[in-house]
Formats: C-alpha cells, sequence, structure tokens
C-alpha cells in the first residue's frame, strides 16, 4: 500500500526527524516541502552543510511528521534534473520565492534538492 502523499500538500510545514550521525540520537526540523508524485521534497539552503542533510547523508532511514501523521521514509538526493527543475518550480510557487520577472529567487534555484521515498 502506498501512502498518498497528495492530501498533504496544502500543508505549511513537514517535520523531519534524522538521526544524528555522531550521536545516533534522533534530531527534528521544521521545514517546507513539496508533494511531486509518490514523493516528498524538501531543499536545504546550506546544501550538503546542513546538519539534517549531513545526518541523512549517514543514515537515510528517516521520519517525516505532516499534519499529525507520521511515516517512515527513505531520503536521497536528487540527481535527475528534469526532477530536480520540478520541485524548484513547486517549492518557488508554494513558498513565493520568485523575483518580480518570474524567475526562481536565489534559494530556489541555489538549495539542494532532496527527495523522501515512504516506505511502507
Amino acid at each position: 500500500m502506498t501512502m498518498d502523499l497528495a492530501q498533504f500538500a496544502k500543508e505549511e510545514y513537514c517535520y523531519l526527524s534524522t538521526r544524528g550521525r555522531k550521536t545516533g540520537k534522533p534530531h527534528e526540523i521544521e521545514i517546507w516541502f513539496v508533494v511531486n508524485g509518490n514523493s516528498l521534497y524538501l531543499m536545504s539552503g546550506g546544501r550538503d552543510k546542513s546538519d539534517w542533510v549531513k545526518n541523512l547523508l549517514k543514515d537515510p532511514n528517516v521520519t517525516v511528521r505532516i499534519a499529525g501523521q507520521t511515516f517512515p521514509a527513505t531520503a536521497r538526493i536528487v540527481t535527475d534534473k528534469e526532477e530536480e527543475m520540478q520541485v524548484r518550480e513547486r517549492m518557488a510557487d508554494k513558498y513565493k520565492e520568485r523575483e518580480r520577472d518570474g524567475s526562481l529567487s536565489e534559494w530556489a534555484r541555489t538549495a539542494l534538492v532532496v527527495g523522501f521515498d515512504p516506505r511502507a
């Protein structure tokens, strides 16, 4: 059974829990997200320097909480250019991260795109 992520599309934030790469303790952050297909996406302005990204690079098994529902997911750095651009566009639209001319803001252009695939 796959989870219908579309039900969360209008929520403002999600809560990502990663396991600390040094301590092994859970770390939770509140962060913007978008849904695209069967995956959830976050963007890291600090790219791979952000603690949460460093943590999931060591252990991609995470939990995500949205609107009171928690589910396990597997994190991955998005490398497919088409998938990456779809996410950048959706994120810019959802969070008003566009310049006056309609182009993507610096954050929307440069942040690291990370995908999360729910696990049963």
